[in-house]
């Protein structure tokens, strides 16, 4: 591995961030391919989660349009993009969001719906399951906990008690239980910290909700908490933002940065304009000035070899074992 001390900085004016991918790899960050397509489709959502770094809430009515859609699936399948991973908010709340899925499905897409799982309780959405199931998605479901008391604080008030009862319903139809099925839960600290190693901890969450309910996933993704949106707010407020983020510089682990996902991503944000990550997106960080900035005016060859923008916000994917949107980076 090349150490911090023997490659020498490249990048003149550059933020902390960039000095030290500059010293870890001789060279500014720059993305390697487009296999995945983020498309968040809007901020709509039944939630209000203290940890969301987009805020989404049922007071935001922000959406992404079927035409949207449409280039998205055609800047997928013009990128060799393998799959499209649908996130919001709670991306079901968008009146296309089943029509996008089939759509996607059915031009061959691995498709990855992210979701809050309890809005398959409210009417309306109680035969999702079924839609999902039949659609052969894989679906990441937020549970940033296996004890209730945790992420009802992080989530909101029986929102555990409900979860549990909706990867119930999953399991029924397969979701967790068989290969076609992918059902993976997330894993956030509830407070200024790294997430613990993720193959124990997914260990633990096996073991105590097989016992508590028998119920079943595919796998546990550990991601860190982001300084930004309604977490920093709370950092801020506890007076310990300044805290959180030197410890992120800290831990800065050079390891991770081949895998960062922003390097083999884009993201497209509801309103079409393209961002590196779903970070940059709640940031207002466009994709950098010389590559298109919008879904309309897609250009593979100039995205996919693309400088990443990054600011401090992004020892976040950095540090410790790493973070992504499919987990940590490293086992060690």
């Amino acid at each position: 591995m090349t150490t911090l001390q023997t490659v020498p900085l490249t990048i003149d004016g550059a933020s902390e961030f960039e000095r030290r991918i500059a010293e870890a790899t001789g060279e500014a960050l720059h993305a390697l391919s487009i296999d995945t397509i983020q498309v968040n489709i809007g901020l709509t959502c039944n939630l209000a989660c203290r940890h969301c770094h987009v805020e989404a809430s049922p007071k935001r009515t922000e959406q992404m349009s079927w035409e949207t859609m449409l280039l998205v699936i055609d800047a997928a399948r013009r990128s060799g993009a393998r799959t499209i991973d649908i996130t919001g908010g709670e991306p079901s709340m968008n009146p296309n969001f089943r029509r996008f899925v089939a759509t996607a499905r059915s031009e061959g897409f691995e498709v990855i719906v992210r979701t809050d799982l309890t809005i398959m309780l409210e009417d309306g959405y109680r035969d999702l399951p079924e839609f999902l199931a039949g659609q052969r998605v894989h679906l990441i479901a937020s549970l940033p906990c296996y004890l209730p008391d945790n992420v009802n604080r992080q989530r909101g008030l029986r929102v555990y008690e409900r979860s549990v009862e909706v990867i119930r319903t999953l399991n029924g139809v397969g979701f967790g239980i068989v290969n076609e099925l992918p059902l993976d839960l997330v894993y956030n600290p509830l407070g200024p910290s790294l997430p613990p190693d993720q193959a124990g901890l997914e260990n633990d969450y096996r073991r105590e909700l097989r016992a508590r309910f028998g119920i079943e996933f595919t796998r546990l993704i550990a991601i860190t908490n982001m300084p930004i949106g309604r977490f920093l707010h709370d950092l801020k407020r506890d007076g310990r933002a300044t805290e959180y983020e030197t410890l992120l510089g800290r831990r800065f682990n050079p390891s991770t940065v081949d895998s960062l996902m922003c390097r083999r991503q884009i993201h497209v944000s509801w309103d079409g304009a393209l961002h590196d990550c779903d970070f940059n997106y709640a940031l207002g960080v466009p994709v950098n000035s010389g590559a298109p900035t919008h879904i309309r005016d897609f250009d593979v060859r100039r995205l996919q070899r693309r400088r990443i923008q990054t600011d401090s916000h992004c020892f976040g994917c950095t540090a410790g074992r790493g973070s992504s949107c499919g987990g940590a980076l490293t086992r060690a």
